[in-house]
């Protein structure tokens, strides 16, 4: 699974129709609906704001009132085919005065999204956890240079130190092994792993 490093816009037009995609990265499906007015906002006089999410295990597509099946679910086509995750791809219409047809819109659609994924940059996700790692004060230094590659979420002093973090699995394999430290895992999760080249 992928997911991008920056938001991405690309604009196309076809029979005087300007097409204009935006993918965006996005975690939680609360953030959906600020991101749309945001755009709204932004292109007010558009005539169709049409789009797809994939967050987790959520999936869903508007049409935004173009022919139903002709917009949204094709984005979201694209979105799967490229094996996206944690984004939103919305794509602005402004009508042209040409009429493009069911067919027509579909792949006016599908073009916009897929030249929008083009432009930017994917970075692959991987499975790994939120965990807490837990630890004496005796092994602050060890575990600072265990973890100096990491960024840590949060830090809390008390009896023993905790350090909250988002950790790939094979370093969890790692660390499990290490008897000064106890780690609690949070939840499992997908991790940015490193940048290829879309």
């Amino acid at each position: 699974m992928f997911t991008i490093t920056n938001d991405i816009t690309n604009e196309i037009i076809i029979k005087n129709s300007k097409f204009i995609a935006i993918i965006h990265k996005i975690n939680n499906v609360c953030e959906i609906n600020n991101f749309l007015e945001q755009l709204k906002e932004k292109y007010k006089d558009a005539t169709h704001y049409c789009y797809a999410y994939i967050i987790d295990e959520h999936k869903k597509f508007s049409d935004d009132n173009e022919p139903s099946g002709t917009a949204g679910n094709p984005i979201m086509q694209v979105l799967d085919k490229n094996n996206l995750q944690n984004i939103i791809c919305v794509v602005i219409r402004y009508f042209g005065g040409i009429k493009l047809g069911a067919g027509g819109l579909i792949r006016a659609y599908s073009k916009s999204a897929s030249e929008c994924i083009k432009k930017g940059k994917l970075i692959e996700l991987i499975q790994g956890y939120n965990v807490d790692i837990i630890f004496n004060y005796d092994y602050v230094n060890t575990v600072n240079y265990l973890l100096k590659d990491k960024n840590i979420i949060q830090k809390s002093f008390n009896d023993n130190i905790t350090y909250n973090l988002n950790i790939d699995t094979g370093f969890y394999n790692n660390l499990i092994n290490n008897n000064n430290i106890k780690i609690n895992i949070i939840k499992e999760i997908l991790i940015e792993k490193e940048d290829i080249d879309s």
